[in-house]
């Protein structure tokens, strides 16, 4: 039986969702092609008609999961004046639901180690997604310049995930509890003033001669 090709693009999509789900829950190596075409309601068989390789689908379910967490953040900060958007996105990052739902968290801290063993095709597609996140979020810290925006925001990423990684090895008690939040206070206290440029700006302005 032939089928339609938005029929086949529905299907592959649904394949890769799914997947992204299971390979944060288990892990890259911890599932395996059967068990994740099963889980997306399709034979074994059916899995070449939809990828070259394990290694195709492993890419695509990575960028996936990386694309919806970077959305996630860009529809946050639309929601949330300038000053404050780096503050909730770290809030909502480093949060109890993050910790316990890995299947459906940021797929770096769940992944990333994994990634790092992995051939260098597969890391340099994962590198481009975490380079896009980087500069998502370097967007939100208007107060520096662009280039000390990214480092910040490199530094942020690295201190996100690894607090997320500690809080996850430490289960869901008080003691990971203090990690999330020692994580939340380090990052924020090092964010630069939101309103740095502001006072700046009024400074430049009151020191100079009224125009007549």
């Amino acid at each position: 039986m032939r089928y339609s090709r938005e029929h086949k693009l529905e299907t592959h999509a649904r394949i890769v969702k799914r997947a992204s789900v299971r390979l944060r829950e288990k892990g890259a190596h911890g599932i395996g092609v059967a068990d994740l075409m099963k889980d997306a309601g399709l034979t074994h068989g059916g899995f070449y008609a939809h990828f070259d390789s394990r290694e195709a689908l492993v890419i695509e379910a990575f960028a996936y999961a990386m694309d919806r967490s970077t959305e996630r953040w860009r529809k946050l900060s639309e929601q949330t004046p300038p000053d404050k958007r780096l503050a909730v996105i770290v809030d909502s990052y480093l949060t109890t639901v993050h910790r316990d739902d890995p299947g459906h968290g940021c797929a770096v801290p769940t992944l990333g180690a994994e990634i790092a063993r992995e051939s260098p095709k597969t890391r340099k597609a994962f590198a481009a997604k975490l380079e896009q996140m980087v500069d998502m979020l370097a967007e939100q810290i208007p107060a520096l310049p662009r280039k000390a925006a990214r480092k910040q925001a490199e530094a942020t990423l690295a201190t996100m995930m690894g607090t997320l990684v500690l809080a996850r090895i430490a289960g869901n008690g008080e003691f990971s509890d203090e990690i999330l939040a020692a994580g939340r206070e380090a990052v924020l206290d090092r964010a630069p003033p939101p309103k740095r440029a502001a006072k700046k700006s009024v400074a430049k302005k009151a020191a100079a001669p009224a125009r007549q």
